[in-house]
């Protein structure tokens, strides 16, 4: 139960962040932001299924590409 709640954390996490980018004027806040949904997938990420794995490593790789477009 709590390796789901991890892995809802960070989904949610990287949801925020995208929600985020562009509407937000806080100097530093989108790194911060996007420091912590990096720390939330990776730790969901060992205690997640195989099937969650592939999730997390998806919603990394749209973290990593939403900052390239900044």
């Amino acid at each position: 139960m709590e390796d789901n709640h991890l892995f809802q954390q960070a989904k949610d996490a990287v949801m925020n962040f995208m929600n985020m980018q562009g509407t937000d004027d806080r100097d530093g806040a989108n790194e911060i932001d996007q420091e912590a949904a990096q720390n939330a997938i990776q730790a969901a990420y060992n205690d997640a299924s195989p099937e969650e794995q592939q999730q997390l490593q998806q919603l990394e790789q749209q973290l990593k590409e939403s900052n390239q477009l900044k």
